[in-house]
């Protein structure tokens, strides 16, 4: 059974400095105020290259490694993952590491497919969890000890020794997936959860009912059984929306325009916002943070989709965390 504290996470929008949602300079207070409260562990940013254009993610969290000291930094997700050169991303994240004295956690998933982007790097939609697959593998070949030998589908290295290595070791790398059980059935879940398990040190999920997370996570344990997997230490995390305002109608409205220049217009869908963002008063984002928590959530990452971050962060700290149970047991988990 897993006893794990319950680690907050702040994801910064990197991409809303491109709407003028948020600016470079607010971001980078926000981090820095995140790590200076005690409560937040960890600074995120999300990841996209042609398809969401935002200003980039290991870039972004360089400056932060620069201006922080304890919190862990992580990319959530790194969608761009499989059109990345493995070779490339290795050194870079290894420096990021190196730089952080040790406080990256890299979250990779296979991105949402749009094709100009994968066409612009070579790559196509059926390519991309073999791509994730190759890719994540050949990142643990360059960071371990002793020369890489690797010929896979898409990459050859025979004889290399590539420096520098990450500072941990092992360097965590999550993976971030969220199948839509009506779409890909049970098969297509088990598939999903078992790259979870063979490839990753935690998994991130996003809109999930409570009854959804723990079919996957009893499949994770019986998979992780099978394969005699130690999951004591294994973080489930979910990237949740947050805007806390008294008045929950313009909560709602200004996580609309966010979701409409962040996402696209009209996703996500109202049945998606209602399991996805924690809107409204302090006590009513509390109600459903807490059912994160109490789903089996060890560490949620909120994502503040308000042009105030900094008084939202200050809010979730002063009005909404006081409200909730943080060492409710969860059952099997």
């Amino acid at each position: 059974m897993r006893n794990l504290p319950v680690r907050w996470g702040v994801s910064l929008p990197n991409r809303g400095v491109l709407f003028r949602l948020t600016s470079v300079d607010t971001l980078m207070e926000a981090a820095v105020v995140a790590e200076q409260s005690g409560v937040f562990e960890s600074v995120w940013f999300g990841d996209s290259l042609i398809h969401k254009p935002r200003l980039e993610s290991v870039v972004m969290l360089g400056a932060v490694a620069a201006r922080t000291q304890k919190v862990r930094l992580g990319a959530m997700c790194m969608a761009s993952f499989p059109v990345r050169h493995p070779v490339l991303l290795a050194i870079q994240w290894a420096t990021l590491d190196q730089i952080s004295k040790g406080r990256t956690v890299l979250a990779v998933c296979i991105g949402g497919g749009h094709d100009p982007e994968l066409r612009a790097f070579g790559a196509r939609p059926s390519e991309r969890v073999p791509r994730l697959r190759e890719g994540v593998a050949l990142l643990r070949a360059i960071w371990g000890e002793g020369e890489v030998n690797h010929r896979g589908r898409f990459y050859n290295l025979e004889g290399y020794r590539i420096e520098p290595k990450p500072l941990q070791k092992p360097c965590p790398i999550w993976i971030a997936v969220n199948p839509d059980r009506k779409i890909v059935g049970d098969v297509g879940i088990e598939r999903a959860m078992k790259r979870v398990v063979t490839l990753g040190d935690g998994y991130i999920t996003i809109a999930i009912t409570a009854e959804e997370f723990r079919r996957r996570w009893d499949l994770i344990e019986a998979i992780a059984e099978k394969d005699g997997r130690d999951l004591s230490n294994f973080e489930t995390s979910i990237h949740g929306m947050v805007n806390i305002n008294d008045d929950k109608r313009a909560a709602y409205e200004e996580s609309r325009f966010y979701f409409n220049h962040y996402y696209s217009p009209g996703w996500p869908t109202d049945d998606i916002v209602r399991l996805w963002l924690a809107h409204g008063s302090p006590e009513e984002c509390a109600s459903l943070i807490q059912g994160w928590i109490d789903m089996g959530i060890t560490t949620p990452v909120l994502r503040f989709t308000s042009r105030d971050q900094l008084g939202q962060i200050h809010r979730f700290i002063d009005e909404v965390l006081p409200l909730l149970r943080l060492n409710q047991r969860r059952d099997g988990l």
